[in-house]
């Protein structure tokens, strides 16, 4: 993910915080708002509560691989914040807890292209 597609400034992070939908789970909360660009912007919080210094940047850096693979809709600002619990899982459960989170906010390309084929499919059909 390149430079541009992170969020950098405290401005960007409380404007997100501020008015963005949010929605959690055990690991992660996570909070998206649009905007208005033709990318999608992250930013990764991990408080004090989750650990010292060395355990919040192994979260991060494991964040930051789990959202550098996912194909996410272009236009969306979106924070993810990890939760004490996150400080003792592994990999696989970290991302499958972001996948959770992406899916229920409908953030996903996938599945608006396999929606949209879907209707389009079944309109062929007929």
């Amino acid at each position: 993910m390149r430079h541009e597609g992170w969020l950098r400034k405290s401005k960007q992070y409380s404007l997100v915080y501020r008015r963005g939908r949010s929605w959690a789970n055990s690991q992660l909360a996570m909070k998206v708002l649009p905007n208005d660009l033709n990318l999608t912007r992250f930013g990764i919080s991990t408080s004090r509560r989750v650990g010292k210094a060395v355990v919040r940047n192994r979260v991060k850096r494991l964040l930051r691989e789990i959202l550098r693979s996912q194909q996410v809709k272009e236009g969306w600002d979106i924070v993810i914040i990890a939760r004490p619990q996150s400080s003792n899982t592994t990999y696989e459960r970290l991302g499958k807890s972001a996948e959770d989170l992406l899916a229920r906010a409908g953030l996903f390309k996938s599945f608006y292209k396999e929606a949209t084929e879907k209707i389009n499919g079944d309109v062929d059909r007929s």
